[in-house]
């Protein structure tokens, strides 16, 4: 419900009329929530990780391998979402913004994750080294994401010495919409990575006769 209230309210309600922006500011209010979502995803994942090199436990492993999965689905839609945006604001699909090839180098590096899984074949070999291999990825994420776009000229609002979403263009209308998508796109997350947990969880007491 919280979704469909984002999405009907994000068009129907009126936002500030900048140049440039104009009505492409309404992007706000799924390509920023999709990121908080992958990253909170990813924050799971390497929260369980590291659970799962202290406890062994086969179900730490699975959470920590099926947000990673969400995660990077989210990730996919905030840079297809964010290219958008960006056709009509910066007139590229694509450019050589700090933040931009931050994006670009953690999804590969998440994508090393999957790659480095599915070349082991040992299951406890395997959750072991993916697990070491995402904390490393997760703190990857937090420089290339987050760190060095503020230490670098960026076009992203926060980043660079550009000013992030204020009282100029994130009026207490969009704020209505905003915070409301966050918490929504966060949650529809967790929701599917938790529908993806049972599953495997089931998956392997079918297969294996596990206890998860």
């Amino acid at each position: 419900m919280m979704v469909l209230y984002t999405i009907i309210s994000g068009f129907l309600l009126p936002v500030p009329r900048l140049a440039i922006l104009n009505e492409t500011i309404r992007s706000l209010y799924f390509h920023v929530p999709i990121w908080f979502a992958m990253m909170t995803l990813m924050g799971i994942s390497v929260f369980n990780s590291m659970m799962y090199l202290g406890n062994s436990k086969i179900k730490s492993d699975i959470v920590a391998v099926q947000s990673a999965h969400v995660g990077m689905i989210f990730s996919v839609l905030g840079i297809l979402t964010g290219m958008l945006w960006a056709k009509y604001t910066w007139g590229t699909w694509w450019t050589t913004d700090t933040k931009l090839n931050g994006v670009a180098i953690t999804f590969l590096i998440y994508t090393a994750y999957f790659i480095l899984r599915n070349s082991i074949e040992d299951d406890q070999k395997k959750a072991r080294i993916s697990a070491i291999y995402n904390v490393f990825a997760f703190v990857m994420m937090v420089v290339f994401v987050m760190i060095l776009p503020r230490m670098n000229a960026s076009l992203h609002p926060g980043n660079g010495g550009n000013p992030a979403f204020g009282k100029f263009d994130l009026d207490n209308t969009m704020r209505m919409v905003f915070y409301p998508a966050c918490i929504a796109w966060i949650l529809m997350g967790v929701w599917i990575m938790q529908l993806r947990v049972r599953m495997d969880v089931l998956t392997k007491k079918l297969l294996y006769d596990e206890n998860v």
